[in-house]
């Protein structure tokens, strides 16, 4: 069973999260490196369904590093994420240049308390739930929160940007 805190737990997500006044909680897992999926991973561990666990992923469209919020149960539509942001064409982003843009590593990247403000779009099916729980910025570590403090400490607009 993850672990619950209200407590920040020193992470930039975390920081950002605290210094906004943000109701949210962590959860706090043993991180398997062998895990296939960070996400399903996090959900299994967590006790919730894959599709209130969401992934932070980042592409490159029309050569502008944009971040994707999408279930994990899911995938991200290239082509909707381009749309969404008025763009032609999406590529997933290079992981090293992911993690230099987000200051967080692959597996543990957080859609809040970047290094970096990029333009964000959080998959619709966020809308209307409860909560929902992202990475807090390390593996092994998630943070629950509204997904209307989400949209707004990041500055993302919902859109339909996942498949499956």
């Amino acid at each position: 069973m993850a672990k619950k805190s209200r407590k920040s737990v020193g992470t930039p997500a975390t920081a950002a999260l605290t210094a906004a006044g943000v109701a949210f909680t962590t959860h706090a897992y043993a991180h398997d490196p062998a895990a296939a999926s960070y996400g399903e991973e996090a959900a299994e561990a967590l006790g919730v369904a894959p599709d209130q666990v969401f992934k932070t992923l980042l592409a490159n469209v029309d050569g502008t590093l944009t971040v994707a919020v999408v279930p994990v149960s899911g995938s991200l539509d290239l082509k909707a994420l381009a749309a969404a942001v008025g763009g032609k064409r999406a590529t997933m982003a290079d992981p090293a240049a992911a993690e230099r843009s987000t200051g967080y590593v692959l597996g543990g990247i957080s859609p809040l308390g970047q290094r970096k403000r990029l333009r964000t779009v959080v998959d619709a099916s966020a809308e209307g739930r409860a909560t929902v729980c992202v990475s807090a910025g390390r593996r092994g570590l998630e943070v629950e929160l509204s997904p209307e403090d989400l949209v707004a400490l990041t500055g993302a607009h919902l859109a339909p940007i996942a498949r499956g």
